[in-house]
């Protein structure tokens, strides 16, 4: 249930986040993407469910993979630019795409289109869960006991 007990909700009324935790330059690309963390809301432990907003240029995340988690996207509204390892694809609404976890293959949307794109996003919540960037020198791992952005020869980013 939702702080105020109830079961369904105007997804609109859960608390927007805009940019990321990315540390810089990697940040850029994703500073204006907007996530409401809708399955926090009802206090989902299983999986997590984003509502996720990209304007124009604007990127979903870094292209990366996950060594634990599955992850899927929806389209609802607007064109996002699928890119992974084999290419480039367009998305429209009602397109979804899926990406089995541990498989290496870097993916991240992009709204390459003069208007917002509105995507869906589900994925598992697990504690900690390696994850590879493939097109940047940066990895997430657990550093200390804590998952960190490093650098691919393991040394941590200091301004995460």
């Amino acid at each position: 249930m939702t702080d105020k007990g109830k079961p369904a909700i105007d997804a609109t009324s859960v608390e927007a986040h805009t940019g990321s935790s990315y540390p810089a330059p990697f940040d850029a690309d994703c500073a204006g993407r907007e996530r409401r963390r809708l399955g926090d809301a009802f206090g989902l432990t299983q999986f997590g469910v984003n509502l996720l907003r990209l304007p124009p240029g604007q990127w979903s995340s870094q292209r990366h993979w996950h060594h634990g988690e599955d992850e899927f996207v929806y389209v609802l509204d607007g064109e996002v630019t699928l890119v992974t390892d084999a290419g480039e694809q367009i998305l429209g609404p009602g397109m979804v795409a899926g990406f089995k976890a541990g498989v290496p293959d870097g993916h991240h949307l992009v709204n390459r289109s003069g208007r917002d794109a509105v995507v869906l996003e589900v994925g598992m919540r697990l504690e900690h869960d390696p994850a590879d960037y493939s097109d940047i020198d940066m990895l997430v791992r657990i550093v200390d006991g804590e998952e960190r952005f490093v650098n691919k020869d393991g040394t941590p980013y200091e301004d995460d």
